[in-house]
This record gives structure tokens, sequence and C-alpha cells, in this order.
């Protein structure tokens, strides 16, 4: 099977399209993109080519959204918590940021760089209401990533709500490996 078309499976499923679709779409049978999915055929060029313009077409209009790229298991830490317990709960996780949640909004971020700073100007006792910065940006679920990538030009993470419940974060990590899935 030519590597090209072993990842029409992974293109369309990314897409999250039904083989009946993509079928329709490439105007081609759906037991051929089965075949096809399964290594059990070689199309014909001209059916290679239909299948991989409509798969193009389809990504074209695919843009990504937060709710597919954002990681909805969120650990926060709250205003009055000690820094060194945040320390203890970013080594656990392996995380670098977090965002500082009270009564489900979010009140501020805290991330390695401000940790270092307090405890380099000797404030190592401080809760993270002392050193915490400035709140993340928050956005609805269905934000396109282009403007998510642009506000983590800015901004260690980027929260995603709705109706004023968080739902998840992203940071660039999670946008890159998304990406690059």
């Amino acid at each position: 099977m030519d590597p090209e078309l072993s990842k029409i499976k992974q293109i369309r499923k990314k897409l999250g399209i039904t083989q009946s679709e993509l079928a329709k779409r490439a105007n081609v049978s759906q037991s051929l993109i089965a075949k096809v999915e399964s290594g059990r055929l070689d199309p014909t060029y001209s059916n290679a080519k239909k299948i991989f313009q409509a798969l193009e077409n389809l990504n074209a209009h695919h843009e990504m959204t937060a709710n597919e790229v954002m990681q909805s298991k969120i650990i926060s830490a709250s205003q009055r918590e000690p820094i060194k317990e945040v320390i203890k709960k970013m080594k656990k996780y392996e995380i670098s940021q977090l965002p500082v949640i009270e009564d489900h909004k979010s009140i501020g971020t805290l991330s390695e760089t401000s940790i270092l700073d307090a405890i380099i100007n000797g404030k190592s006792e401080a809760i993270v209401s002392d050193i915490m910065q400035d709140a993340a940006p928050v956005v609805s679920k269905s934000t396109n990533i282009n403007l998510i990538s642009n506000l983590l030009k800015f901004f260690p993470m980027v929260l995603v709500a709705e109706k004023g419940k968080i739902l998840g974060l992203i940071t660039k990590q999670d946008l890159i490996r998304k990406i690059y899935e």
C-alpha cells in the first residue's frame, strides 16, 4: 500500500467523517473506501485522486476549535494556597503553569517564572495571591485555533468556558500536540 494511501483513514477520522460521507464527496463507493483503508485494494489513480481531493476540500472547510484542543482535566490553585503546595502539584502533574480559580471563576495565573521570582526574592513562604499574575483569557468551545494561537503569544494559557463554567484549558504544548497529532 502506498504510504499516502495508508493515511486516508487517519485523515478521515481526524475530520470526523464516516466512510460513507467520504465516498459521497469523492464520488466513489463506500466499499472502495473500506478496502483502501484496510489495505486490501490499491485504487486506480483517478479514484485515489478523487479521494484525496475530497479530503483536501473537507480539510479546508474544517477549522479546528478550542473544544478539539482543550485539556478537560484542569489542575488549578486557589488564591490562599501556599506556594510550596503549588510546587508539589506542578511537579506531580508535570505542568509549568496553572490557573488560579475561585468560585468557578479564573482570577489569575501562576507560572514557574512567577514562583521562581518569588523564591529568589525571599518570598518562598508566600501564598498564591501574593505572586499570581493576571487571569488567562477565556474563550468559547467554538473559538478557532488561529485566534487561540494568537492569544498564546501573550498568555501562558487560554481557558475554555461555556455559560460561565470553565470546561478546559489550552497551552502552547496542547496546541502543538494536536496540530501534529
